[in-house]
């Protein structure tokens, strides 16, 4: 049996605890947090350094702030522990390049936690784009509107480093390169309307991929709507389900939505109406999926679906979009 520690109890975190010990192939040695506010579980041995862990350790789980992925990804590669690292992989590309070479050296296995791609509806999805069962793909539009709760940003690198472009929006990039393949450029507007504060909060962005094929995020973190991931698939029990569709993709011979995985064909031109048809989905928690996952790539029964060299360039991506919008939004 498998022993995993977790690092960071905060949303994520104390997720990633619970499947860990709803698991029966392995074990949650404990979680390291320094914050103490956040030991919520009586069930469960916390830490207040790593340094305080002396029981056997296979893999660790990192889930704490992201300015601390690279410095704690390093301290566990030098340990020779696997890892999984949450999103973003790390704060910047250099600390990317870092951290890359550390488990390159280490030779330990290496995944990172853009579990949205363990949904079976997102892989039913890439299969149908990719078999070109909607014929060849040409646009995609996406939304992310929430309302995040005044609460969320109590946390003093949430008020000012929180942007829903590296927090959130960081998912659907991957999600898009998942299904569509790598982005060759990417350009936007962003904005702080309502909480006016020094970071974008909603913004949209247009992407163009190396297929030629192009795709548009409308994203917030002001708005509470029924339109977003967690909201349509349900996924996470901290985000109410609304079932709606936030994705909607079209093709040279038709179109699909999700995650309702509703797809429309039939039509030639302008002049024939679209049918539609639902696709049955099997159903499947992504974070239990994901971390079943790890244990095979700790087993090396499996390949990681996407490892730190990969997640490096979804970061990429999230940076050069981060960045822009930034230098649109004045300073207070």
């Amino acid at each position: 049996m498998k022993q995993l520690l977790v690092l960071g109890a905060g949303l994520i975190g104390a997720r990633h605890a619970q499947a860990i010990k709803a698991h029966t192939g392995c074990n949650l040695v404990g979680v390291v947090e320094p914050n103490q506010s956040l030991y919520r579980d009586a069930n469960t041995t916390y830490f207040s350094n790593i340094s305080q862990v002396t029981a056997p350790v296979d893999g660790v789980i990192i889930a704490t702030p992201t300015n601390l992925h690279c410095e704690n990804g390093i301290y566990a590669a030098r340990k020779g522990w696997d890892i999984l690292i949450e999103k973003p992989v790390t704060a910047s590309l250099e600390q990317a390049k870092e951290l890359s070479q550390v488990i390159q050296e280490s030779g330990i296995a290496s995944l990172v936690g853009h579990h949205r791609r363990y949904h079976p509806g997102v892989q039913a999805l890439r299969s149908l784009v990719t078999g070109k069962k909607i014929g060849t793909a040409v646009t995609a539009s996406m939304i992310w509107a929430m309302r995040k709760p005044d609460a969320y940003f109590e946390q003093n690198w949430r008020s000012t480093e929180g942007s829903p472009v590296m927090i959130n929006i960081v998912h659907d990039l991957d999600l898009l390169r998942f299904i569509f393949g790598d982005i060759t450029k990417i350009t936007g507007f962003g904005s702080s309307l309502i909480r006016n504060q020094n970071r974008v909060e909603s913004g949209a962005a247009a992407i163009l991929f190396e297929t030629g094929m192009t795709a548009s995020i409308s994203f917030a973190d002001t708005a509470p709507s029924p339109w977003g991931f967690e909201a349509g698939t349900g996924e996470n029990p901290n985000i109410a389900t609304s079932g709606q569709d936030m994705l909607w993709i079209t093709g040279t011979e038709g179109g699909i939505s999700f995650p309702s995985m509703t797809q429309w064909g039939g039509a030639a031109d302008w002049s024939e109406a679209p049918t539609p048809r639902k696709l049955k989905i099997a159903t499947a928690v992504p974070l239990q999926q994901q971390l079943q996952h790890f244990l095979d790539v700790m087993a090396g029964t499996a390949e990681p679906l996407i490892s730190v060299f990969d997640a490096t360039k979804t970061l990429a991506n999230t940076l050069e979009l981060e960045t822009l919008f930034t230098q649109q939004i004045e300073p207070i």
